[in-house]
């Protein structure tokens, strides 16, 4: 039993900045080791253009062997319709379709105005099949590397745009840039909460060093779907300056010395953490793997 659900996301946020490609092999270790300790909902990859991110190329084969293993909820990402269609035919448990709260980021990462963006993932979310569940990620909700801090009725009319869409889908809030402020998550997630319900999640890096409070401050809110990634790897590479997601080592102690269940098991949490910061390339993040009293409790 858990009273939060997490996702891991190293395996495909943690890994699209990387500028050398990472080993599929790397990856499935990666999988299967956050599995390992416990982890039972992950971002597999991306089905994006490779011409503009060849490192997620090889989703389709992450995603096959990660839905060998037992319980797992394998999500991908999905930019448009051809995303769409690749992710149904390689049998993605969820769709995570995303677009940016801002015109700035939207244009320089998926090279689409909002418009053009939402009014083709309005169509992917009325064709997807039922049974196959949904997630819609709302980029730069809180900051824009382009247009600086995000006014928060700005971002709460376009979360109304997106819960028209479909009264069950999850709709996760981002802070894309790691430079969200934890009384403006709490804010905005206490508004869309109280008016639109307990179907948000969190998404949040940790570039200014306040993942961890802000992951507080949305919990504080109501939230309970949590993204973040071992290690603390990741960035977006279209978002110059952010660095890595959240780490999930220091999520889950936060939660665990709150008292709250997560349904991790801390020593495996260790090895999956030590495995996705060490590839090459990755830069990784977070504090609780240097703390030597975290060692010897492990």
């Amino acid at each position: 039993m858990t009273d939060i659900f997490l996702s891991e996301v190293a395996p495909r946020d943690g890994l699209q900045s990387i500028a050398a490609m990472v080993p599929t092999e790397t990856k499935i270790a990666m999988v299967r080791a956050s599995h390992a300790a416990g982890i039972r909902r992950m971002e597999i990859g991306s089905f994006v253009s490779p011409k503009a991110i060849p490192q997620m190329s090889d989703t389709p084969l992450v995603l096959q062997a990660a839905k060998q293993l037992a319980g797992l909820e394998c999500t991908t990402l999905v930019p448009n319709r051809r995303g769409f269609e690749g992710a149904i035919n390689a049998g993605a448990d969820r769709l995570g379709l995303f677009m940016s709260v801002t015109e700035g980021h939207n244009k320089a990462n998926i090279n689409r105005s909002r418009s053009e963006s939402l009014a083709d993932l309005a169509a992917i979310v009325r064709d997807t099949p039922k049974g196959v569940a949904i997630r819609f990620n709302l980029s730069c909700s809180f900051h824009c590397p382009f247009e600086g801090v995000v006014p928060e009725q700005d971002c709460l009319d376009f979360v109304e745009r997106v819960v028209a869409l479909n009264p069950e889908m999850e709709i996760a809030i981002c802070d894309t840039t790691g430079n969200a402020a934890p009384d403006q998550v709490g804010r905005v997630f206490s508004a869309a909460i109280n008016k639109w319900g307990s179907r948000f999640a969190f998404h949040g890096h940790d570039t200014y060093g306040m993942g961890v409070a802000n992951v507080y401050a949305a919990y504080q809110a109501g939230v309970r779907v949590f993204d973040a990634a071992s290690g603390g790897i990741g960035g977006c590479p279209f978002a110059p300056g952010a660095t890595g997601n959240v780490a999930m080592e220091d999520v889950v102690w936060m939660f665990h010395r709150m008292g709250v269940a997560t349904g991790v098991n801390w020593d495996e949490l260790l090895v999956a953490a030590d495995l996705a910061a060490a590839v090459p390339g990755a830069m990784p993040g977070g504090r609780l793997r240097g703390v030597p009293g975290v060692r010897q409790a492990a």
